[in-house]
């Protein structure tokens, strides 16, 4: 898959897929989070915490919307 039906097929399934757009905007979330986290100077032990959870969950969410895009574009080949 080419990197414009790669984009394609993401911003199709943003507008068709509810739990795809939760897993996005989530994904979002987490990574302003995680900005605002590294603009500051100095992490407290809580930030650091919140820094790591964050990271992992991100990745946790980037995984399950990679996942959805590998089956979303097996259906489109399938079809």
């Amino acid at each position: 898959m080419t990197a414009p039906e790669r984009e394609a097929l993401i911003h199709e399934l943003l507008e068709s897929e509810p739990a795809f757009r939760l897993l996005h905007d989530e994904h979002l979330d987490c990574k302003r989070r995680l900005e605002e986290l590294n603009h500051r100077s100095l992490l407290s032990q809580e930030d650091e915490h919140e820094e790591k959870r964050l990271k992992l969950h991100k990745l946790a969410l980037k995984d399950q919307m990679e996942a959805a895009i590998r089956t979303a574009a097996a259906a489109r080949v399938a079809v």
